[in-house]
């Protein structure tokens, strides 16, 4: 965020130093002294004034120009402007910054198209970086993003949430790279073969969110509240979230209606990120590959909406094993299944897999994937 500060970024044997410089631009570098190969950075840094290589003390500028040669005589002639560091591009949306070692890639703007405009009512520019949590689990960086590609497995694997979502009824679109589910929150499904009760609404919504309403145990729900005539429990609800959400944080949340904030938006951007958004919340899974097929790391990115101009604050950071930490309910048992569904990759009995067009995005995820490899992997799409 301030001049000096470095973020490094690694993702399977590649790395990538994000830096902002003395002139308050935004950079990004591979991570790599010019001289024998040696990582540059190895964690994130704040207030520094060049990158050094802690091998042999070459020193490059926050712009990436080679400063500093120690005993510079025995290499014979070295000009600085022939050796900066290597580019990396990098762009941002939102509170999210983007990189890519290939400086010749397409610009961001229309890699992502058309999901910042699809999302722009959300004014995601006002969302702040709360949270950076990394997981390494034995899986597939694949398998892990497909989990997040679909939520025909809400039945399955988040029971309590049948109570307060209509997993049914939420549809889904597909663009050239990307895809969006819309899927609405605050009423039953319809797999509930008796539906359920706004109480019973109610109670399944304070277990899988309540802290939205300030509500942190499912044994604090209590009482429904009171649905006026001629309103809906999800009005209700929304506006207990902008209630709470400005006695809380001091930040007004009125300009967003029900839908914006009881309808979740979720977003796959190609190849490895999916992005959840509601009028208060902006949460962000990435899947990275590990150091063998079988691992990968699930990382999970909190962000909080600020009022404008609101000083910023350090993110927690941090690298923990699955089940260490509760990461709240739905996510721990994604993080509880992701393991289990790579290894029964390995039966030599399974030789495709059969989707539905509630999967439609993991289908989009893969025949992007055939695409830009070239491998063709067998996706196909039957009527």
């Amino acid at each position: 965020a301030e001049p000096g500060d470095v973020f490094v970024y690694d993702v399977g044997p590649l790395s990538i130093a994000v830096v902002r410089g003395d002139d308050g631009g935004l950079r990004a570098f591979q991570n790599v002294c010019l001289h024998r190969g040696m990582q540059l950075c190895a964690d994130h840094e704040r207030g520094l004034t060049e990158l050094r290589c802690p091998f042999h003390r070459w020193s490059w500028t926050l712009g990436g120009e080679l400063r500093e040669v120690p005993s510079r005589k025995g290499f014979g002639v070295l000009r600085n402007e022939d050796l900066p560091l290597f580019p990396a591009a990098v762009d941002t949306w939102g509170p999210m910054v983007f990189v890519n070692p290939d400086v010749r890639c397409e610009p961001l703007a229309k890699f992502l198209a058309p999901v910042p405009d699809d999302v722009a009512w959300a004014d995601l520019d006002d969302f702040r970086g709360k949270a950076l949590i990394s997981m390494p689990v034995k899986a597939n960086w694949k398998t892990i993003i497909d989990g997040f590609s679909e939520t025909y497995h809400v039945q399955g694997i988040h029971p309590e949430m049948l109570r307060m979502v209509d997993d049914v009824n939420s549809p889904q679109v597909i663009w050239e790279r990307h895809g969006r589910l819309t899927q609405p929150y605050g009423l039953p499904s319809p797999r509930l073969r008796g539906g359920a009760t706004n109480q019973e609404v109610w109670e399944g919504f304070v277990e899988v969110m309540g802290g939205r309403v300030g509500i942190h145990r499912a044994d604090e729900a209590g009482e429904c509240p009171a649905v006026p005539e001629g309103s809906a429990l999800r009005d209700v609800l929304a506006g207990m979230i902008v209630d709470h959400f400005r006695a809380e944080h001091g930040v007004d949340l009125g300009r967003f209606g029900t839908d914006q904030m009881m309808t979740m938006q979720q977003y796959n951007l190609f190849p490895n990120i999916t992005v959840l958004v509601f009028g208060d919340l902006l949460q962000v899974v990435r899947a990275r590959p590990g150091a063998t097929p079988d691992e990968g790391y699930m990382d999970v990115m909190a962000f909080d909406r600020v009022n404008p101009g609101a000083p910023r604050t350090d993110p927690v950071t941090a690298e923990m094993p699955p089940g260490s930490h509760s990461l709240g309910l739905v996510l721990d048992q994604d993080v509880a299944n992701v393991e289990r569904a790579h290894r029964g990759l390995h039966a030599p009995g399974l030789t495709h897999l059969t989707l539905s067009g509630e999967e439609c995005r993991i289908v989009n995820l893969h025949r992007n994937l055939d695409r830009v490899t070239g491998v063709d992997s067998g996706v196909r799409i039957s009527s």
